[in-house]
């Protein structure tokens, strides 16, 4: 049996990723839980049943991270547990207990920068965690993890009360993550 290829498509990924983003801000874990399983199965190529436990792990790890004083010590385990199953199927060579830790501080740049105009650790998070995870340099790294961060801002008008038009943002985050997971794409591939 030959080694697997690490293949997904970004405009699935995208969707699956907004509409969860959605369902964590609604506090709907169970919709959470199954828009995770369409994730890792399109991102990670994860079959079923192991999607079923790879969004356990992740839906576990987003209701841990919700309350503001969250236990950090309850969260990466649910990471880590993801990302060993992310690695398995995928085709994907990481380390994971490396990069459940880079998720996890993408997560805390995120929450602490809400609002501020320096985005600057911010976006080396996300440009560390997506060269770890798709074993790309930190250049190659860089555009999807702008785009990333950019989403992310759209994001925070949403759930921060300042969008002016919530329905075109949530599209507009759709689009940004969209470019950003063709730039891995590209970038990632052989």
């Amino acid at each position: 049996m030959g080694e697997r290829v690490f293949h997904f498509e970004p405009d699935q990924v995208a969707y699956f990723e907004v509409e969860g983003w959605k369902a964590y801000y609604d506090h709907a874990w169970i919709r959470l839980l199954r828009l995770i399983i369409a994730l890792v199965q399109a991102q990670f190529s994860i079959p079923f049943p192991q999607s079923w436990r790879a969004a356990y792990f992740v839906t576990r790890a987003s209701a841990a991270w919700a309350p503001k004083d969250h236990d950090m010590g309850e969260i990466e385990p649910h990471l880590r547990s993801f990302y060993a199953l992310a690695r398995r199927y995928s085709g994907l060579k990481f380390d994971v207990n490396a990069v459940a830790a880079l998720e996890l501080r993408y997560w805390d740049a995120h929450r602490r920068l809400v609002g501020s105009d320096d985005k600057t650790e911010f976006l080396e998070a996300m440009i560390a965690l997506h060269a770890a995870l798709f074993g790309l340099s930190g250049e190659q790294a860089r555009e999807s993890a702008e785009l990333r961060v950019e989403a992310n801002n759209v994001l925070d008008t949403i759930t921060g009360g300042t969008s002016r038009d919530p329905a075109a943002d949530w599209q507009r985050c759709q689009s940004l993550l969209q470019r950003c997971y063709r730039s891995l794409q590209a970038a990632a591939q052989p």
